[in-house]
């Protein structure tokens, strides 16, 4: 993981808080979990290149827990 600048320690997700989020989670704490800006998270999401699977919802998007932690090498 890459440092976060503000000096408050790594930028990211440790393995514990990624094994313990819910079934879906919002863009913004899958962006945080990949080390993907807010920006390019948003992009990858709008024309269907995020690198899990991510759901459309009323004007949002989640990010399919499960998915995330098989790209991620923690799925169970």
């Amino acid at each position: 993981m890459r440092d976060n600048p503000t000096g408050t320690g790594p930028k990211g997700m440790s393995r514990d808080q990624l094994l313990a989020l819910p079934v879906s989670i919002d863009l913004e704490t899958g962006n945080r979990a990949l080390g993907i800006g807010r920006s390019k998270g948003y992009e990858l999401a709008k024309r269907d290149g995020y690198p899990c699977k991510v759901l459309r919802v009323g004007n949002g998007y989640r990010v399919v827990t499960a998915d995330l932690l098989n790209l991620l090498g923690l799925a169970a």
